[in-house]
Order: C-alpha cells, then sequence, then structure tokens
C-alpha cells in the first residue's frame, strides 16, 4: 500500500505574506493531485500537523492550509519534533496499513520533510520524495528554489541502509516510475 505523508502544510508557515513559501500554489496542486492518486488506488493519506509556539493545536495557524483537500478517510498526526516519526504514532500506523511505499511532500524542505525522509529510509521503507512537492522560504543564505534543489539533488545520491529505498520523482512521475529505485527526476 502507498501512504502519502503531507508534511506541515499549515497555516503557520504557508500564510506568511512576510516569508513567503517557493511555489506556494504550484505544489499544493501537486499535493492535491497525488493525494487523489493514492486515494484511488486505495492507499493512504496522512496529514503531519507540527505544534509549537507558533501553531498552538487548535490554533487557526495550526490548521491545515486552506487549498489542501483533506478527505474524511485521511488520517492526521501531530508532532513536535522536525522527525514525523518522533513521539508519534506513525511508524505503527505505517506497520498496521501495510504501507510498502512512502510518499512524502509539505513544508519546510531543510528542516521537516528532510528529517522525516532520513527517518523513513533509516527504519527500512521505500520512500519517493515528491521533487515538485516539497517548499520552504527564502532563507538568509540561500533563497527557497536553490534550498529545494539542493535537497532534491542530496536525497537523489542518498545512501540507504540495506531495505531501504529511496526515489526521487516530480508528482507526475511518481506512480510510472518508483519501482525504479535509482532513478531519479529533480
Amino acid at each position: 500500500m502507498k501512504t502519502l505523508l503531507i508534511i506541515d502544510m499549515q497555516n503557520a508557515w504557508l500564510d506568511k505574506a512576510s516569508a513567503p513559501c517557493f511555489d506556494t500554489a504550484g505544489v499544493v496542486e501537486r499535493i492535491n493531485a497525488t493525494a487523489v492518486r493514492v486515494r484511488a488506488d486505495g492507499g493512504q493519506v496522512v496529514f503531519i500537523q507540527h505544534a509549537d509556539a507558533d501553531a498552538p493545536v487548535g490554533s487557526p495557524a495550526w490548521q491545515i492550509f486552506p487549498a489542501l483537500t483533506v478527505a474524511a478517510a485521511d488520517t492526521r498526526i501531530g508532532k513536535t519534533a522536525c522527525d514525523a516519526f518522533a513521539g508519534t504514532g506513525l511508524g505503527a500506523l505505517l506497520e498496521a496499513n501495510g504501507s510498502d511505499t512512502v510518499l512524502l511532500c509539505g513544508f519546510a524542505t531543510e528542516f521537516c520533510v528532510d528529517t522525516t525522509l532520513r527517518a523513513a529510509t533509516s527504519r527500512g521503507l521505500h520512500v519517493i520524495a515528491l521533487s515538485d512537492a516539497h517548499t520552504t522560504s527564502d532563507r538568509p543564505h540561500m533563497t527557497a528554489d536553490a534550498i529545494v534543489g539542493h535537497h532534491n539533488w542530496v536525497w537523489a545520491n542518498l545512501a540507504c541502509p540495506p531495505g531501504a529505498a529511496l526515489a526521487v520523482h516530480r508528482a507526475a512521475q511518481a506512480f510510472s516510475a518508483h519501482a525504479d529505485w535509482t532513478a531519479s527526476a529533480a
């Protein structure tokens, strides 16, 4: 079964005029399209929601960005660290669902998406990083589009432990290309 993990696509980080994210509209469109495909294939869509002082649980800032489509059958998991597995039930959920492939997308590329991707491969999972469905904001040392590009390259060249697999594909190619775990399309 495929599981789509949508990391921290919340108002606190996406609804900031002072620090806009890279290609928000495109990223949201590709996440929504991927979620439709995963649901249609009998997979699971999981929204990961980060909680901290900027996004207290239940607050408007903590809510899922309204342009994303959340279905009644989708799961939500709260977290307080960059790693979506740390102190959450995510690992148990994936095991219970029999997930063999995890598709990753969301915010912020260099923090929670990257950390969760590395944690997933360390757990022996097969991971597809959706190269055009993760985002971040400009940072003092690097622009957001450069951060996205850098991480797509790093992930495409990351050594995984035995049993794990990692591929980097555009969202539109993830379903047809996922069998080739050595190929990437960053």
